[in-house]
């Protein structure tokens, strides 16, 4: 199940990474400080996604 999960959130973080990132710049916020704040957002979200989706798949 860790190898699964891992795989998952290879896949899983970019994309909420880029998701969380989209929603910064179109919300007006293009410094730096908030994308590298949506990212970090997107990256640990994507633990428990992971998580979860490998438990439903296994």
């Amino acid at each position: 199940m860790t190898r699964l999960t891992a795989l998952l959130f290879s896949i899983i973080a970019p994309s909420l990474m880029g998701v969380a990132v989209i929603i910064a710049l179109t919300t007006g916020n293009d410094t730096l400080r908030p994308i590298l704040l949506a990212a970090a957002i997107g990256f640990v979200a994507a633990l428990p996604a992971s998580w979860l989706v490998a438990k439903r798949l296994a």
